[in-house]
């Protein structure tokens, strides 16, 4: 199995209120960076920052690692608009940083990255892939595609307390300066992405596309971010078999809403628990209490633990947050901050 990566920026998460409280705007674009060099070495090597909450919560690089270390998967990073170097490999598709939804244009070659994307994902010689993200600001976006598209749903957050009407303003201004109304770009997804998106969502919408015309087994792994690449995919005309998988921390937020969307996109659901309630650890806790909850294929990896390795899992978590600096009693020196929703 091959676990890829999807990383890169936008201006998105720099917006007042968007991005997590304490994530320094010089910090943050450092995050996906990083998060590519936890993944891959498992720690932080270039990068200057370790994503992890002033209250000791890591960033789910943490856990998707500790899953590799337990379950040996092979993972591979896509430069999809990093805005900051990364010393990890990456495959280039010559994305850039997404600017503000609020422009005009956000992902001005939103097409252009999915036929690259797309013919990468159809050169992949892997019959199962899982594909993740990791974009600060990234569901403020997914939530600009889903309602260019006209997709009734909302949207999660790294964040407790899920600053959703704020998205939705800074999407309705998004969709403004634009000159599009909610639904305008239904059956024109890389339209969406063009006006209120991310480079993530080609990249990772193009890879999926191509992987599942060549017979490959794809799962999106992450939350309602996925959920708007799958409306993409959907949107593009792919019809072909497709799964999300997450964590039951999205899944526990979101409710009914997010297997109504799964269901209205034809797409299968897998939700892991990972069962962090069940361990005195601060990350684990911070966790339990609703931050991060997702990213960096951390759904997906967990999807992918054998049966009775959890445990095993928990125990190279808690390993991994002590390489970062994360003891079980309190954060991490020198906090980067929290990751941007």
């Amino acid at each position: 199995m091959r676990v890829l990566l999807s990383a890169g920026t936008t201006e998105t998460a720099l917006i007042d209120g968007i991005s997590a409280a304490g994530a320094a705007p010089e910090l943050m674009a450092h995050t996906p960076s990083a998060d590519a060099e936890i993944l891959v070495y498992g720690e932080p090597t270039a990068a200057p920052v370790t994503p992890v909450s002033p209250t000791g919560c890591p960033t789910p690089a943490a856990v998707t690692r500790a899953v590799r270390e337990i379950v040996g998967f092979d993972p591979v990073v896509v430069d999809a608009g990093l805005a900051k170097p990364t010393a990890a490999p990456t495959v280039d598709l010559g994305a850039k940083p997404g600017a503000d939804v609020r422009e005009r244009e956000a992902v001005p070659d939103a097409a252009a990255i999915f036929d690259r994307a797309r013919d990468y994902g159809a050169g992949l010689p892997d019959d199962e892939l899982v594909i993740g993200e990791t974009v600060p600001g990234g569901t403020t976006t997914a939530l600009g595609v889903l309602t260019a598209l006209g997709e009734p749903t909302t949207v999660s957050s790294s964040l407790p307390e899920n600053p959703i009407e704020r998205k939705r303003r800074v999407v309705d201004d998004g969709l403004a300066a634009s000159d599009l109304e909610p639904g305008d770009c239904e059956g024109d997804p890389l339209a969406a992405i063009r006006a209120v998106g991310d480079p993530v969502q080609p990249a990772v919408a193009g890879i999926a596309a191509g992987a599942l015309e060549s017979g490959a087994d794809v799962t999106l792994a992450g939350g309602t971010q996925m959920v708007a690449v799958a409306a993409v995919v959907r949107h593009v005309g792919v019809a072909d078999p497709l799964s999300i998988a997450t964590t039951s921390f999205v899944a526990d937020e979101q409710g009914d809403r997010l297997r109504d969307a799964c269901d209205r996109l034809d797409c299968s659901l897998t939700a892991t628990d990972p069962g962090f309630d069940g361990r005195d650890h601060v990350a684990m806790a911070r966790y339990c209490a609703g931050e991060a909850k997702e990213g960096v294929a951390m759904g997906g990896a967990l999807a992918c633990v054998p049966d009775g390795e959890m445990p095993a899992v928990r125990d190279r978590f808690e390993t991994v947050c002590a390489r970062l600096g994360i003891d079980a009693d309190g954060a991490a020196d020198e906090p980067e901050g929290e990751r941007g929703p």
